[in-house]
């Protein structure tokens, strides 16, 4: 097949949708597919263009045997409302140009952070290009941006419903990666057949059980023998990262625990604010690492962190829960009760679920799991069994591959009835039809 998938982040970016989507463009072409990529250029987790990438307006590159077609986009450090859409407006543009200069796709996936960028263009192009289009859910907006405060005026929030209504009306199928995520567009008129569950992966021979003490990780930042608290990853207006430092300060009087919190080094400098104000001392700090890094950072953890604010029920599920179970590492999840991420870590069997923004709770828990070291191994083993079992990447990308081929093979047959019966093959086997000569 030939296959255009439309993300807004993809690598060299180190952290959310983009590693997810550049594992499965590769893994598509290993596969023996044609891929492209239309996507911006990188600029997350920093929000800035990356400075090899910086003054142009597009650029394309082959990685890995992909095809990646990139544009500008209008990205401002902490954008508000309106830097958003000048953000939104600059990647449906100049995005859309983009995806035009290549081959015309069998099937179309698309998936961003925000749905103007990933509806708007993708519906378009599904048009014009005559095939079926993928909608790939990572969170349900614009229920995130409301439920967090991003966007507050009730015109704008009438906007974005639209928006969302145009979006799931507009694609062929969706693909969500959680049954919670199945149940609220229910909710919202989606019919059931129109969408496929396919979790979020992880690869896990990359991410993997290591040493936990004879560790560059550890060394390099002190930590020794410690009881490692560990939380990598964004800081944004859905976590709650502040409850940590907090949490660490009701533990001060253990110092074999640590805390280590690894984001992006503009975001760390609030919460360094906040460590000095509370006089906290088993904090540390770090700015990101290079993604070859981060199997090793995580196995130095004795603990992992998922962190969310109360408000954040339905729609996110955070990435990396699949990351941390794979680890081979114990999780603690401040999330909300009957949320997905709580749902995902109990059916895992590797973690333990707090009330968010719960210092106390918080605290408590690790205290736990600092006394009980066998349980927190124990969890930390059925986290990994369950990371195997359920979240590997050849899994999804088999359910992808053959979501692709059943798309392409009930477009073409309503297109061209008389080969719908010659093209009923296993999805997981190559199509091989002969086509009638009077087709155009």
């Amino acid at each position: 097949m030939r296959i255009l998938i439309y993300s807004y982040n993809y690598h060299p970016e180190p952290i959310g949708i983009a590693p997810l989507m550049t594992e499965l463009a590769e893994g598509l072409v290993k596969r023996g597919h044609d891929v492209r990529v239309v996507t911006a250029m990188p600029n997350y987790p920093e929000r800035k263009i990356y400075p090899a990438y910086r003054g142009k307006f597009y650029t394309t590159e082959t990685r890995n045997g992909v095809k990646i077609q990139r544009c500008y986009v209008w990205i401002r450090p902490n954008p508000g409302l309106l830097t958003r859409i000048l953000l939104d407006g600059s990647f449906v543009v100049l995005s859309f140009l983009q995806a035009l200069q290549g081959w015309r796709p069998d099937v179309m996936l698309y998936t961003s952070p925000s749905l103007p960028a990933a509806a708007v263009p993708a519906v378009l192009l599904k048009t014009l290009y005559r095939c079926p289009g993928v909608l790939n859910l990572q969170d349900i907006l614009p229920e995130a941006a409301v439920q967090t405060g991003l966007i507050s005026n009730r015109h704008a929030i009438r906007l974005f419903e639209m928006l969302e209504r145009f979006a799931y009306k507009g694609t062929s199928h969706i693909s969500v990666i959680a049954e919670g995520f199945r149940t609220n567009l229910l909710g919202k008129g989606v019919p059931n057949e129109k969408m496929t569950t396919i979790s979020n992966w992880v690869d896990v021979n990359f991410i993997r059980p290591l040493p936990k003490y004879d560790n560059a990780f550890r060394q390099a930042n002190g930590l020794g023998n410690k009881f490692v608290v560990l939380y990598s990853g964004n800081i944004a207006r859905t976590q709650g990262i502040r409850t940590v430092i907090r949490a660490a300060a009701e533990l001060q009087d253990i110092p074999d625990i640590a805390f280590v919190i690894v984001g992006e080094e503009s975001q760390l400098a609030d919460l360094e604010d906040l460590r000095q104000q509370l006089g906290v001392e088993n904090v540390i700090l770090r700015p990101f690492a290079p993604r070859a890094a981060l199997p090793e950072m995580l196995a130095a953890a004795d603990v992992g962190l998922i962190m969310q604010k109360r408000n954040v029920v339905g729609f996110n599920m955070p990435s990396k829960t699949q990351v941390l179970l794979a680890s081979g590492r114990a999780i603690v999840a401040s999330v909300p009760a009957h949320g997905t991420a709580a749902a995902a870590v109990r059916a895992s069997g590797g973690g333990l679920v707090v009330e968010p923004e719960d210092p106390t709770a918080l605290a408590d828990t690790i205290r736990d799991l600092y006394k009980n070291r066998e349980e927190t191994e124990r969890l930390g083993q059925r986290g990994r069994q369950h990371a195997l079992d359920q979240y590997s990447f050849e899994q999804a990308l088999n359910r992808y591959e053959a979501l692709f081929q059943r798309l392409r093979s009930q477009f073409r047959g309503q297109r061209h009835p008389e080969i719908a019966e010659a093209e009923v093959k296993s999805p997981a086997q190559p199509y091989e039809v002969e086509l009638p000569s009077n087709l155009p």
